[in-house]
């Protein structure tokens, strides 16, 4: 069926968004055996009053995914906070549910990338986290949920930066990635938050899927997600993004056939990653449709123009 537009102006045109993404590890990193000693209890981590008037929560893991969050002590909710952003853990998986961060358009600093140093945190068990043993001598790249360039804003910059390179905020993903329309969403948002001196939120993660690959002991998700959240003319708005892989993965290989973008639903994201992202729903164009037809709405993103707000 045909889609209609729904435009909220706001992020100059967010119609010119690429697709979501995350980034990747371009260098080795060590083996980090030990534990960080380093304290992150000073962490604020993500704030849901961050858009002003749109209070946005902590998405709500539903189902299966709520009796999955790895438990942190000291808190009932399986919160990680680090600077500008929150990461709530998979127990089953080793992963992250989900990653919240908060991005200060107007704060923006640029954070040199020095050598690698990705690291567990200490907060809870190593084993609870999937570390370098999955990544070392193959094609597998460390990827990061939270961009450290999203996070690296205000005078934390430098504190954000450091702690983007937590094994919590890391996913594996295939050297034959896409990274050009992975990355395409946050370049956008980057740029236009930047110029506009726009607040936004972003949520990301993986979807869990029972036949994901297995390799290492660890299941590879072959799919991620995003939810965007912004005030657009005083106006709350939300959108939704996911990237999968068209074809099979090569079992020996490593090659991930080519990978294809869609704009759907944040309640349709929501299902998929088993989350509850309560009021976004109301704000999300698709969302609305599907709740007045019935109608599943999913568009392939081929380029700026196949995005609707």
């Amino acid at each position: 069926m045909p889609h209609k537009e729904f435009h909220r102006p706001g992020l100059r045109d967010l119609r010119r968004l690429a697709a979501p993404g995350t980034e990747r590890s371009m260098v080795a990193a060590p083996s980090m055996g030990a534990v960080d000693t380093e304290s992150l209890n000073d962490r604020q981590g993500y704030d849901t009053a961050f858009l002003g008037d749109l209070v946005v929560p902590l998405p709500e893991p539903v189902g299966e995914r709520a009796e999955d969050v790895t438990p942190v002590p000291g808190r009932d909710d399986g919160r990680l906070d680090y600077t500008h952003f929150s990461v709530v853990m998979s127990c089953s998986r080793r992963l992250a549910i989900f990653t919240a961060l908060n991005l200060d358009g107007s704060r923006l600093d640029s954070v040199p990338r020095h050598n690698d140093n990705w690291r567990f945190d200490p907060r809870i068990d190593e084993s609870l986290q999937v570390g370098e043993s999955l990544y070392a001598r193959n094609p597998l790249d460390r990827g990061h949920l939270v961009r450290r360039t999203s996070a690296n804003w205000g005078p934390e910059a430098e504190q954000a930066n450091a702690d983007t390179f937590h094994f919590t905020n890391c996913t594996p993903q295939m050297a034959g990635f896409n990274q050009q329309t992975w990355l395409g969403l946050e370049d956008y948002l980057l740029e236009n938050a930047r110029a506009d001196e726009q607040r936004i939120t972003v949520f990301t993660g993986p979807v869990f899927r029972d036949d994901d690959r297995r390799y290492r002991g660890v299941r590879i998700p072959e799919a991620y997600w995003k939810v965007v959240a912004f005030m657009a003319d005083g106006q709350p708005s939300a959108t939704a993004y996911m990237i999968e892989q068209a074809g099979e993965l090569d079992g020996l290989g490593f090659m991930f056939g080519q990978y294809r973008t869609y704009q759907r639903s944040v309640a349709r994201i929501g299902e998929l990653a088993g989350l509850d992202f309560g009021n976004l729903v109301e704000f999300d164009g698709f969302s609305n449709e599907e709740r007045e037809t019935g109608t599943r709405i999913e568009t392939e993103i081929r380029g700026p123009s196949d995005i609707l707000v």
